[in-house]
């Protein structure tokens, strides 16, 4: 029972916090002449990626890898899957060009590394099966070059390619309304794990499947409460910048701070999840091209929530 008031108290919080945290950031948005691209890629995506943050480093504190790197495999193949699913089935995601060639590639390059660092483990045997601080400050690295785009993209983009009518609000009102809505999340997230946690356990499921099912979602709640919010404001650029930045931080931030904090041990039964992560992104990147260009559409969000619903049920419990 105090699990399912932690669950519904969180997701509470994460709506009305994803609300002040969208509002707040397009209007800071226009503002401050930045896009709405580079505010969704930034953030709105470090915002939403706090929850994973805090929970990721709580897990290697407390020695718990299945829930350090399922937490971030599930997000980012939930964060796709579910969390684009729902929102284009809310409102069709123009996507931009800069996103298709350069944000997609960057967050699939990001997968593919944490794959090439598992299968050399593996490869190498079990005494060294572990993520080690050296490569994560490898991740540290490649997000201060994502970081260093991102700040080259937000000096050429004018707020001119802003889409959608958004309030403005001054300067202080915005920043109150982004701090109350990070505040909101952080909370609410960490309600929605604990709850969804406590759940769980209740169930007898093992860490690594509720890591990559329940503590992924709960932690994705914001993700999805942004994204569809600026979906139904139709606000393509946040919807889709979110998620993807989002991918980004999750394996280039919070696993480069967690394996510098502590080197994770990588379980076996964790691999299904981080070959349909990059699965996942290639699907995203292909559904671009298929109908109408850039787009995605509302039969393919569809798809996607089917393909979630497939990758559930044959994930090992």
């Amino acid at each position: 029972m105090t699990g399912l008031i932690f669950l519904i108290a969180g997701l509470a919080l994460v709506v009305l916090g994803a609300n002040w945290l969208v509002d707040g950031a397009s209007s800071l948005a226009r503002r401050l002449g930045v896009s709405n691209l580079a505010i969704g890629l930034t953030v709105v995506a470090f915002g939403t990626s706090l929850p994973e943050l805090t929970v990721n480093i709580f897990a290697v504190v407390q020695n718990q890898p299945e829930v350090a790197i399922g937490n971030i495999t599930g997000s980012n193949i939930c964060n796709i899957l579910l969390i684009l699913g729902i929102s284009a089935l809310l409102c069709p995601l123009r996507v931009q060009k800069s996103t298709v060639w350069k944000e997609i590639p960057f967050s699939l390059l990001a997968q593919v590394m944490l794959l090439a660092m598992v299968l050399d483990k593996f490869l190498d045997g079990a005494a060294g099966n572990s993520l080690s601080r050296t490569e994560g400050f490898a991740f540290l690295a490649m997000f201060a070059i994502f970081l260093a785009y991102i700040a080259g993209m937000a000096r050429n983009l004018l707020s001119s390619d802003q889409q959608g009518e958004h309030k403005v609000f001054s300067l202080g009102k915005s920043l109150i309304l982004v701090s109350l809505g990070l505040a909101c999340l952080i909370l609410g997230g960490k309600g929605v794990v604990e709850g969804a946690i406590g759940i769980a356990d209740w169930l007898g499921l093992s860490k690594s499947f509720i890591a990559v099912t329940l503590v992924a979602v709960g932690t994705s709640i914001p993700e999805l409460a942004t994204s569809t919010v600026a979906a139904y404001k139709k606000n393509a650029d946040i919807a889709v910048g979110n998620v993807v930045g989002s991918n980004i931080f999750n394996i280039f931030l919070i696993l480069g701070v967690s394996s510098i904090i502590r080197p994770i041990p990588l379980p076996a039964d964790l691999m299904l999840s981080v070959y349909v992560g990059i699965i996942a992104t290639i699907i995203l990147f292909m559904t671009l091209f298929v109908g109408k260009r850039h787009t995605i559409d509302r039969w393919q969000g569809a798809v996607m929530l089917g393909l979630y619903v497939v990758y559930l049920i044959i994930q090992p419990r």
